[in-house]
């Protein structure tokens, strides 16, 4: 069984070498800066970090029979203040006719904008390769408990989510956008400037010129990444659509990936998840499928995928569940149940 739970000062050399892999601004492969995630991680889950611009959660999936974390998630509290603004590209269609030669051209611009009022954010999801096609789901898994949490603690979170979904890059984490665009003003590569973003978006305010840029102006391999996800992206984008997030007209400045938003309190999943009180135990593998959740002084947030039985305000589990949990009965736990399109797939039987 596979088990999310909290991420713990533990984890950190594991979760250096996920990060490590794929190239994530709210995961970058630094030691310290992860350490540093781990610790505003723990103070959020426990509730201690009162400045809503510092919370942040970090979620572990962890093979309960072998004990290894096998991927990472995230989600932040808030994304976006005076002071230390969101920045985007901001992409628009620009229509162009002669009236003399009677002919016209459409084109694609960009514009590099800021915003400071603020939203959640979704992202850092890695799951490391051996894991990835599993017949359990485990994308989905990493992916849809970070809207079970924000279910249960909803007055922690914003009004609006976004998701951060990463554009195509090259073999060597590279991108042709960022060469023929953004090094044209900022003299430092991709991964130089995405991770400088993580002390400062100072130098992208003052060295980023104003007003629209014709993408015309770019590479045809450039220019067609504005807007388009990586292909092992295209399955969580996919994910997040089905919980309501939609595209808007935002891009990412340095990879081109587009931005998903959603309304929080009109996500699927998030309006399903309620606190239920533990009444007892049932046999495995019977019952409706649902993210089940505790947290505990001693081990934090937990969270699995199983099989369980609502009836009103109670819920019963298999008892080995409840003991991964942590919870006795008469405990409150966390539960949403899941559709039939997010539930994983199971092995049929053969006559």
């Amino acid at each position: 069984m596979f088990l999310i739970r909290q991420a713990l000062p533990d984890d950190l050399s594991t979760l250096l070498k996920l990060a490590k892999m794929v190239h994530f601004l709210n995961l970058p492969a630094d030691r310290d800066l992860i350490a540093a995630k781990i610790a505003r991680s723990r103070r959020s889950f426990a509730g201690q970090e009162t400045n809503e611009r510092e919370r942040e959660y970090m979620f572990v999936l962890e093979d309960h029979d072998t004990g290894s974390v096998v991927g990472t998630s995230c989600v932040i509290g808030r994304v976006g203040w005076p002071g230390w603004p969101h920045v985007f590209l901001q992409v628009r269609r620009r229509e162009h006719w002669s009236r003399d030669l009677q002919q016209g051209a459409s084109h694609v611009t960009v514009e590099f904008g800021t915003e400071e009022t603020g939203f959640s954010e979704v992202g850092g999801l890695i799951l490391a390769p051996g894991y990835r096609g599993h017949r359990e789901r485990l994308g989905s898994l990493l992916s849809l408990v970070r809207f079970h949490y924000m279910g249960l603690h909803r007055k922690r979170f914003l009004k609006h989510v976004l998701a951060e979904l990463m554009g195509p890059v090259t073999p060597d984490s590279q991108t042709l956008l960022w060469d023929y665009l953004g090094r044209r003003f900022i003299n430092l590569s991709y991964e130089e400037a995405d991770l400088f973003c993580q002390h400062s978006k100072e130098f992208m305010i003052s060295l980023w010129p104003r007003g629209e840029i014709h993408a015309s102006i770019l590479p045809p391999d450039a220019r067609a990444l504005i807007g388009k996800v990586g292909e092992e992206t295209v399955p969580a984008k996919v994910l997040l659509e089905r919980q309501g997030f939609k595209e808007t007209d935002h891009v990412d400045p340095f990879d081109g990936g587009p931005y998903l938003a959603a309304n929080v309190d009109e996500i699927p999943l998030v309006k399903a998840t309620r606190a239920m009180r533990l009444a007892g135990f049932t046999s495995s593998g019977l019952g409706q499928t649902a993210f089940v959740s505790a947290s505990g002084k001693e081990h934090g947030f937990r969270a699995v995928r199983c099989a369980c039985s609502v009836k009103g305000a109670a819920v019963r589990l298999p008892k080995g569940v409840a003991e991964m949990l942590g919870a006795g009965v008469g405990d409150r736990v966390g539960v949403t149940v899941l559709p039939d399109a997010e539930r994983p797939k199971r092995r049929k039987r053969r006559a």
